[in-house]
């Protein structure tokens, strides 16, 4: 088996799944790529046994054939290498000669025969999404998805399909993101929980534009595939927590500011808060808002005001400032508004206006006020 391919190419097709690759792995094969030649394509294949990725890669070859190549030597070979084409010769002892144009090297594989096979979509129903509103989808939620195995049904992201519209949700029980998309949905209702790591691979190759990906899912596995690349990954079978419960129904105060230097006043409030806890406590007052935070073990403390727009009463509030820039960064309205209601009620952040066919709504936990302040 022979084929031609450029080095830069297949260099990039390999680095955008080799995030699937485990490197402490009981199965030496997992280490490996599956290559899959038909003709005039390559298609390459890694997988962790709960996610499989498969890339198809354009090269000169008239021929068939299969055979695993270890990952990571053949990775740090590629970076090595400016543009140039490379050929592969495969012989039937899974030998691998890699010729460049100044080189020759050598790789022994292994038998293609002993990588796992993909899973079936037997049962899947398919749904209708585009790369932009699956890329956004995640964006927007991912980064609030718990990382306590102890609680596997929140370290994935909750979707949710009707017939009128798509949720996106996590939580990690301190802070919860919904996030709303009118143009997927399903003939009948349906959900199930994607694992953070394939969503993080997906994150970093899809791309942001309205081309139609085919996406599908059964009760074990969700399916996502594009023009040249196809991803399949085993379901958290686990039971989402009911988020609808904890969304406050009337948080009558109202605090409007601006997003930019809200962002900035907390990130340099925040340089003087505890470390463990990175407790900032607003005052607001009128169109006036306090930002507040100390670290009683070392003496550190600092205040910031800043204006802003407030209807309602008098409050003084605490939260986690890196729990809040967070979910400030998920946000690209200009300003930002916020729904509060007593101190210990969590709040409300959304965005001052949604864009066509999305609406994003995020809940943060307060902390309990220091007397310090």
């Amino acid at each position: 088996m022979k084929f031609i391919v450029s080095s830069s190419v297949l260099l990039k097709h390999l680095q955008q799944i080799s995030g699937v690759i485990s490197t402490n792995t009981v199965l030496p094969i997992l280490e490996d790529f599956l290559f899959e030649i038909n003709n005039k394509n390559l298609s390459v294949v890694a997988t962790d046994l709960e996610t499989v990725m498969r890339i198809n890669v354009e090269i000169e070859s008239s021929e068939t054939g299969r055979v695993c190549i270890p990952s990571k030597i053949l990775l740090d070979m590629l970076k090595t290498f400016p543009d140039q084409p490379i050929a592969f010769m495969v012989d039937d002892h899974n030998s691998i000669e890699i010729t460049s144009e100044k080189g020759k090297f050598k790789i022994m594989g292994e038998n293609a025969d002993n990588f796992p096979k993909e899973p079936s979509k037997e049962d899947a129903t398919h749904f209708s999404i585009t790369g932009n509103a699956l890329l956004t989808g995640i964006n927007k939620t991912l980064f609030a998805a718990s990382t306590d195995d102890l609680r596997p049904a929140m370290t994935g992201v909750f979707i949710e399909l009707t017939p009128e519209y798509a949720h996106f949700v996590s939580t990690d029980a301190h802070r919860l993101v919904k996030y709303k998309r009118s143009d997927v949905k399903t003939e009948e209702n349906a959900s199930f929980i994607v694992p953070r790591k394939p969503l993080n691979i997906l994150k970093n190759v899809l791309v942001d534009n309205d081309e139609e990906l085919q996406a599908s899912f059964n009760d074990k596995h969700f399916f996502v595939a594009s023009e040249n690349l196809q991803l399949s990954c085993r379901l958290i079978d686990a039971r989402f927590p009911d988020y609808r419960v904890v969304i406050p129904a009337d948080n009558p105060y109202i605090l409007t500011v601006n997003k930019q230097d809200f962002q900035n006043a907390l990130r340099r409030v925040n340089v003087f808060a505890n470390k463990s806890t990175n407790q900032v406590a607003f005052t607001i007052s009128g169109n006036e808002l306090q930002l507040a935070a100390q670290d009683i073990d070392f003496s550190f403390e600092g205040n910031e005001r800043m204006a802003c727009q407030y209807t309602g009463e008098n409050l003084q509030i605490a939260f986690n400032a890196k729990f809040l820039a967070d979910m400030l960064n998920a946000v690209e309205t200009e300003d930002i508004k916020m729904e509060l209601s007593t101190p210990t009620k969590a709040g409300l952040l959304k965005p001052t206006e949604n864009g066509e066919n999305e609406d994003l709504l995020m809940l943060i936990m307060p902390l309990m006020l220091n007397n310090n302040y």
